[in-house]
């Protein structure tokens, strides 16, 4: 996701900074951009390749911006400790947004002096394909941050949707349940896997099926989104299926483990 926002910002003519702690992540991020923009231009995209690359700095750690948009893994601690730092070393005038897809932004805000400054930012994957932005407002996010915020997505050729901050926000209170009830009928035998996605993809026109789905945004996050949503909201029913955690204790995350309800090369 990380490397999808870089890519999606350095196309619009503004530069970028890449960092990530975990070692190697930056250049794989890079060897994603490269082939995600080869694709674009080999199917007639207005895109050079080289120009978007060029305005993309890997740096060693968080640097001087204007925006910080933060995609590390879905864990409260690990964003909190990321904007705590951010909020020490960014300007005072700086924006810093999150791309969680579930987390309440007020927790993340509560972390830094600047809460009017802090939103969510909520791209889907992948980022240089799907147009939505998702933004998140917390009750302390000012009119100004917002505003800036669903002016920037526009500018990046995305259509911004605004919601308030809830646990799950809008995408993943409707989308999550309905992953984990797709794993309930593999779980319990009503269908097989390809089965089950076959009849939601033509029988709810959906370009991919809700198991295929869950391994593209990997099988950890899903898991991680479902605890938020029950623990936010007091709801039980968002427990995640015993056979969701099950392949997620043996590491079968989905597509970036090679192997999830489906394998991949």
């Amino acid at each position: 996701m990380g490397a999808g926002i870089a890519q999606v910002v350095a196309s619009s003519g503004r530069r970028v900074s890449l960092y990530d702690s975990a070692p190697g992540a930056v250049e794989k991020g890079i060897g994603a951009m490269e082939k995600s923009l080869e694709r674009l231009a080999s199917k007639g995209a207005e895109v050079d390749p080289a120009a978007v690359l060029g305005r993309i700095e890997t740096v060693d750690d968080l640097v001087q911006a204007d925006l910080m948009v933060e995609a590390v893994v879905e864990d409260a601690s690990v964003k909190e400790d990321v904007f705590r730092r951010a909020d020490e070393r960014l300007p005072a005038e700086a924006i810093l947004a999150s791309n969680t897809s579930s987390i309440p932004i007020a927790s993340l805000a509560a972390a830094t002096g600047r809460p009017d400054k802090v939103i969510g930012m909520h791209f889907f994957n992948p980022v240089p394909v799907m147009t939505l932005v998702e933004v998140v407002s917390a009750p302390e996010t000012s009119a100004e941050t917002r505003a800036a915020v669903v002016e920037l997505a526009r500018e990046l050729g995305k259509t911004p949707a605004e919601a308030n901050d809830y646990p799950g926000f809008v995408s993943n209170r409707i989308l999550m349940p309905f992953i984990n009830e797709a794993v309930w009928a593999l779980h319990d035998g009503v269908a097989e896997a390809e089965a089950i996605d076959t009849i939601a993809r033509l029988g709810f026109n959906h370009p991919m099926g809700p198991l295929a789905l869950a391994d593209l945004i990997g099988l950890d996050t899903c898991v991680a989104i479902l605890e938020v949503l029950r623990d936010g909201l007091g709801d039980s029913r968002y427990e995640p299926c015993p056979l969701l955690r099950e392949h997620v204790s043996a590491g079968r995350l989905g597509r970036k483990s090679g192997r999830g309800f489906f394998e991949y090369s």
